[in-house]
């Protein structure tokens, strides 16, 4: 019986040990406040809000999605996403971003992360995908805004 009870405590304590390793990472609060703007202007996407959404972009910005030839700047970028919004005017998108890691260097941050997504159409066919994501942010102002990114889905 003895043999069982250390036994069982050797486990639960391993077990506690992988667990305590696998804890979300403690955030400084710059950390904070530049996850707080991801999910921000991931909601304002959601809600196909074109001006607020371009708002996060800087006019420096080049994006590369994985299922592009090239990087594309700003306006590209712009005209890309006001396209996607007319086609998806009807639709619901609803995201679920899950943080890797934000590596911040002054005024840059990288953040790295993995979304998925779900799309509900108007006669309620559910689509789903998932990807990831690195975010550059550039702190202006007081504002953290994107000045390059790499990603996308990843799902088919």
């Amino acid at each position: 019986m003895q043999k069982f009870i250390n036994s069982s405590l050797a486990i639960l304590f391993l077990f506690m040990l992988f667990v305590g390793s696998t804890v979300a990472q403690q955030w400084s609060d710059t950390q904070k406040e530049i996850w707080k703007t991801v999910e921000e202007y991931w909601s304002v996407n959601e809600n196909k809000n074109l001006e607020g959404y371009m708002s996060y972009f800087d006019e420096s910005y080049k994006g590369w999605m994985y299922n592009e030839e090239k990087p594309r700047n700003k306006k590209e970028t712009t005209t890309s996403i006001k396209d996607a919004y007319e086609k998806a005017k009807d639709d619901t998108w609803k995201s679920t971003l899950t943080p890797l890691e934000i590596w911040v260097n002054g005024d840059f941050a990288f953040v790295d992360y993995t979304y998925s997504m779900s799309v509900t159409s108007k006669d309620s066919k559910i689509t789903n995908s998932s990807g990831r994501w690195t975010d550059i942010l550039k702190k202006k102002g007081d504002k953290w805004v994107i000045v390059g990114d790499h990603g996308g889905d990843t799902s088919k």
